[in-house]
């Protein structure tokens, strides 16, 4: 069974950043390898799954003409809202994925730090959906916490490996630590360099 929007909301009753997304360098580090990451400057449309308080949405927004970013928990929702209230271009709403679905095209779709508390049927949902919703071209970036989870049915290792037989794309960008695995999909295989003409 999924993890329960009563569990985020909890998280977030007496703290604006359970997760210390603003303060830790653990956290400010992996933003910064995951924006590095992307193998694209720029996306027309991006779609960010769980954004939390908004912190590494606002790195996204400046790799775009459109975010959306979506968060089950209301109060989460309020403080992304306030984060990114000089971005005219990034729309928060309230929702939980896969039964809130939207109903646009994306060139980007970003999973970080969400997939465990799915279970596998709903990520395989989520997933089915992305399909769906990416551009030809598009990508798919994940990144997730590697240890167990109390409460998680999934580790993060599991939820990658999950995507990529679910996907069947290639593997755009493979990054593996210790305590986190980030990768990139997409339906073409090229890297940036050849698309750049240096191969």
């Amino acid at each position: 069974m999924s993890v329960s929007t009563a569990f985020f909301d909890q998280l977030y009753a007496d703290n604006s950043d359970p997760w210390a997304f603003r303060e830790r360098w653990y956290e400010q580090r992996k933003r910064a390898v995951t924006l590095a990451s992307l193998p694209r400057q720029h996306y027309p449309a991006i779609f960010e799954i769980g954004c939390a308080n908004g912190e590494l949405s606002a790195g996204l927004a400046q790799r775009t003409g459109a975010l959306l970013a979506c968060d089950a928990a209301a109060r989460a929702v309020d403080l992304a809202r306030q984060r990114l209230s000089h971005c005219a271009h990034v729309q928060v709403h309230q929702s939980r994925v896969p039964e809130q679905w939207p109903e646009h095209r994306f060139d980007l779709i970003v999973i970080s730090e969400v997939a465990y508390y799915l279970d596998a049927q709903a990520l395989k949902d989520v997933l089915e959906r992305a399909i769906n919703s990416l551009a030809p071209d598009g990508h798919l970036l994940a990144c997730h916490w590697r240890p167990p989870i109390e409460g998680c049915v999934l580790t993060g290792d599991e939820v990658h490996a999950l995507i990529h037989d679910t996907l069947k794309w290639p593997r755009l960008v493979q990054h593996l630590e210790d305590d986190f695995i980030l990768e990139v999909w997409g339906r073409d295989p090229i890297s940036v360099a050849s698309r750049e003409g240096l191969r």
